[in-house]
């Protein structure tokens, strides 16, 4: 019997993928439904549906299930789930859709037929309500705002067949894993107590830190990266996995870490998606999630523990994974190590924030980063990419900076 927590709010995953030839029949049936063309971000979710990644859940959210997420944090039928699920269309779309009929999804980038779903329920919502609810804030500037309100007003609902996984399993390779894949792994490991450690960027010395007292918790790390889209300046994946990759193979004891990546785009959702990682990574087969500053946050939005506290807010049991919640981590010359709020005493200049802002900044601005903020084979890494960007994309990098940590 496996020693993994068991998925969320299940006992086993509960994939929604076809395979073989059921696959090949939905396939030719989904060519001849209705077509309804996805965003990037409901894509990504389509995916973890089809994977497990989001069990327990069947398909897009109805209006019960939004409206009760949205304001308690659970389904109308009380699952905890931190941020909808939703799929949607413009009126004009909806009103071509009968309830009760069977769709397409069909990725907006590539034209590809990505699942089907079986259409239950139509229904409009309040968009600053949603906002407010998981972002804690209606301002259009921030990116996870803009992403819902620029949506279609109708939101549709239904269980869903998946069909495919996008071009992640070709273009990222082994690194690209799903729930039953990482726990096959995470078992042939022997490891029981596994710790994710989320991340968007390249590891710079202070996210190196935060794995390896990880590690002297669990029996192992998953280094999990978003391989969905991100907002402009943010360090494209095919390079962040090549950075993470030099520090893993450099810097950690063998069979104490592994990377892996996942499909989503990023909701910079601060403490509401700090929850929501918690979520599937339980389904991943992971017990903690490493929380450290500003997890999931952008600008000014959040506290730098907000998603610490939020932890505290939830019903006790609501899921298996827990948090490790750290403190500041810097680099301290005094101690001449790697350091937190809770083992150094030392103040002031003597400490070197680190920070995935500061690293893109001084990078896109060929500034010089010393060995302390940044292994020198993951610098190598960056500063090839980085100088391989036109001006005006430097400068991208550089505006955009300030707002991601």
């Amino acid at each position: 019997m496996s020693g993994l927590v068991k998925p969320h709010g299940s006992d086993v995953l509960k994939p929604r993928l076809l395979e073989g030839k059921a696959r090949e029949d939905e396939l030719k049936r989904a060519e001849g439904l209705p077509r309804v063309v996805m965003q990037s971000r409901e894509t990504g979710d389509l995916i973890m549906l089809g994977i497990g990644g989001f069990t327990p859940l069947d398909g897009f959210m109805n209006r019960a299930d939004w409206q009760s997420v949205c304001d308690k944090m659970h389904t109308a039928d009380g699952l905890f789930w931190p941020i909808p699920v939703t799929l949607s269309v413009s009126g004009e779309r909806a009103d071509a859709l009968a309830e009760g009929s069977d769709i397409a999804l069909i990725d907006g980038e590539t034209n590809e037929i990505m699942g089907t779903m079986t259409l239950t329920e139509k229904y409009s919502i309040d968009k600053a309500h949603e906002c407010q609810q998981v972002f804690k804030t209606t301002d259009s500037a921030h990116p996870g705002v803009k992403m819902v309100m620029d949506q279609g007003e109708v939101n549709l609902a239904g269980p869903v067949k998946v069909l495919s996984q996008g071009d992640f399993p070709s273009r990222y390779g082994d690194v690209y894993m799903t729930p039953a894949q990482t726990r096959a792994l995470f078992e042939e490991k022997g490891w029981s107590t596994v710790a994710a450690f989320q991340t968007r960027n390249p590891m710079h010395r202070s996210h190196e830190y935060l794995a390896k007292i990880a590690i002297e918790i669990c029996d192992g790390v998953m280094v999990h990266s978003l391989l969905g889209k991100l907002k402009p300046g943010d360090i494209p994946a095919q390079v962040r996995q090549d950075a993470i990759a030099v520090l893993l193979d450099n810097y950690f004891v063998d069979n104490t870490v592994v990377q892996s990546g996942y499909p989503l785009d990023m909701r910079y959702a601060g403490p509401r998606e700090a929850l929501l990682h918690a979520v599937f990574r339980q389904n991943y087969g992971c017990s903690h999630l490493i929380v450290g500053r500003d997890h999931a946050g952008v600008g000014d939005y959040y506290g730098p523990f907000d998603a610490h506290d939020i932890f505290d807010e939830i019903p006790a049991g609501a899921m298996e994974t827990v948090p490790l919640k750290i403190d500041w981590t810097f680099w301290c010359n005094r101690c001449a190590t790697m350091a937190s709020m809770r083992t150094c005493p030392h103040e002031g200049p003597d400490r070197v924030l680190v920070s995935g802002t500061k690293l893109r900044k001084a990078l896109s601005e060929g500034e010089e980063v010393e060995d302390n903020f940044s292994r020198p084979e993951v610098l190598d890494i960056l500063r090839d990419y980085y100088s391989g960007l036109s001006d005006e994309d430097n400068v991208e990098v550089t505006l955009s900076g300030h707002s991601a940590k």
